[in-house]
């Protein structure tokens, strides 16, 4: 609270003080200033999962199909597609007219490097590339893919909105090493990437790619045609959510992706700046364990944490007293979605038992253990859910080494399998939006299938039976049953904590126009006057 405090004292004062920048009509009207959630440090979108990296992806690649806002995959760089009666051949043709932005042509054999190296990281890619019995470019336009069994969700993996998003990339580029972050960005999408005027973490800078071909149909989050009014779209990150809205009650930002609600009554009183809650399907806090060494490597122990920890202390640290904003979920699936259950969700709807969680961690004999906590300082929730870990784990009797970090590296860190105390780690915070746990077909931080597992490699059987069992579904009912098992299985083995669900601000200067609400910032169809 008292951070807080300091916080709303320098929002007034900046925003009290802040005076207009004077701006040549022309090339600000040409010009979009963003704020993301945070700085892009990586250009990877295949080698992680970071929201920011998949956003800036989302300006400069494209993909065969991309998800409408019914989540509904529609053609994108393809043209259409044909399967076999049997299900297990696809033949998809590309639109005629793509190029990269290098001045290189879109063949199918980029997709083929794309699709493949993006099957080694993703968990549908995965279950593609499981099936696979061919994957080839018979002709520049034409990818033929061959299964070895059907997988009707085929279009919904390539064109979904949850990191990693099927990219297609240059050939040359998309044959780097999955496990390798690529370090050049060149795409066929809307926006070029300035890589002269990068400063990795704090500024990225857009230009739009005037060969671009959009598709006739209205844009609708990743489908449609990708419209951009701007030459120009400047992203500068600033940590200080204080700063970043003074900045836009300057006039020195456009918009801003994500604002602190201890903020919003400062920018509501300004006419010129609009607020609105940025998707209404909020985000799952997570408490990431690392199922590889001690302590959470048992059981018991991630179950402890459970147990004794409140999602209302987490929830309130990211949100304050905006009770509007958040509420308890003992799920992984966000409410009031279709599938939700809250099947085995007791552990973290009951009473808090910090002595039992105690009891259970002597019992595990992991008393007194050290943990190394990943803190992203430079985004504010995952800050927020630090501290109150950092205070959990203090009390549960373990020896807490909290290492601070910007969300960039801290996003390296995790990717490594060393022990803690050898450049490892034990746990970090993150979020997972809503839209992307609506279902287990992109929930990336579902899955327990062991190394081929999101960061933390949990591995547990009977989860993957349960995802198993809903791609089987042949209706809505044995849908909902799959993902009860499902939820139920995840709470037992504690795969991660769920912190409970939250949503948050953005807030944009009102000469804009455009600005839609969703999983991620859409820039096409925005406008400035």
């Amino acid at each position: 609270m008292r951070r807080r405090a300091i916080i709303t004292a320098l929002a007034a004062a900046g925003l009290g003080l802040a005076a207009p920048a004077v701006h040549a009509q022309g090339s600000a009207a040409r010009t979009l200033r963003f704020v993301p959630q945070a700085g892009l440090s990586s250009l990877d979108p295949i080698w992680g999962t970071q929201y920011v990296v998949r956003n800036a992806a989302a300006l400069v690649w494209d993909m065969l199909y991309g998800v409408d806002s019914q989540f509904r995959p529609q053609p994108q760089m393809a043209e259409g597609h044909a399967v076999s009666p049997d299900g297990l051949v696809w033949t998809i043709r590309l639109r005629e007219g793509l190029r990269f932005h290098d001045g290189e042509a879109v063949r199918g054999r980029d997709v083929v490097a794309s699709l493949e190296r993006w099957m080694v990281r993703d968990p549908m890619g995965q279950m593609v590339r499981a099936l696979r019995q061919d994957l080839a470019a018979p002709d520049d336009r034409t990818v033929r893919l061959v299964l070895s069994a059907p997988y009707p969700k085929l279009l919904h993996a390539l064109g979904k909105q949850a990191a990693p998003c099927a990219f297609i990339m240059p050939e040359r580029l998309a044959r780097t090493d999955p496990f390798t972050p690529i370090t050049e960005a060149i795409g066929s999408g809307p926006m070029r990437f300035r890589a002269d005027l990068w400063e990795p973490g704090r500024r990225a800078v857009f230009e739009r790619f005037p060969d671009y071909l959009p598709r006739p149909e209205p844009a609708d989050w990743l489908a449609g045609g990708k419209r951009i009014e701007f030459e120009t779209i400047e992203w500068t990150a600033t940590p200080d959510p204080a700063a970043a809205a003074a900045l836009l009650q300057a006039g020195e930002v456009d918009w801003v992706e994500a604002v602190l609600p201890d903020l919003v009554p400062a920018l509501r009183r300004n006419r010129a700046i609009a607020v609105e809650i940025a998707d209404p399907m909020g985000a799952i806090g997570a408490l990431r364990f690392n199922h590889l060494h001690p302590p959470f490597d048992d059981v018991r122990v991630r179950r402890a944490v459970a147990m004794s920890a409140d999602q209302q202390d987490y929830m309130r640290a990211v949100i304050g007293s905006d009770d509007v904003l958040w509420r308890r979920s003992p799920s992984f699936f966000p409410p009031d979605t279709p599938l939700y259950s809250e099947t085995g969700g007791e552990i973290l709807s009951g009473p808090r038992d910090l002595d039992g969680a105690r009891r259970m961690i002597a019992e595990a004999g992991r008393a007194g253990s050290e943990v190394v906590l990943l803190n992203a300082t430079d985004l504010a929730p995952l800050r927020a859910m630090a501290e109150v870990s950092e205070a959990l784990f203090c009390a549960l009797g373990f020896q807490v080494v909290t290492e601070n970090m910007s969300w960039g590296e801290l996003a390296l860190r995790r990717a490594r399998k060393d022990p803690p105390g050898a450049g490892g780690w034990n746990v970090f915070h993150t979020w997972h939006a809503g839209a992307d746990c609506a279902t287990p077909a992109a929930y990336t931080a579902i899955r327990a299938n062991g190394p081929d597992a999101w960061f933390g490699w949990p591995q547990n059987e009977e989860i993957e039976a349960a995802v198993a069992a809903w791609f089987a579904a042949e209706d809505l009912a044995a849908e909902r049953a799959a993902v009860a098992r499902l939820n139920e299985a995840s709470m037992a083995f504690m795969t991660w904590v769920p912190t409970g669900l939250f949503m948050s601000y953005q807030a944009w200067r009102r000469n804009l126009s455009g600005i839609g609400k969703g999983p991620m910032p859409l820039f096409w169809g925005v406008a400035k006057t």
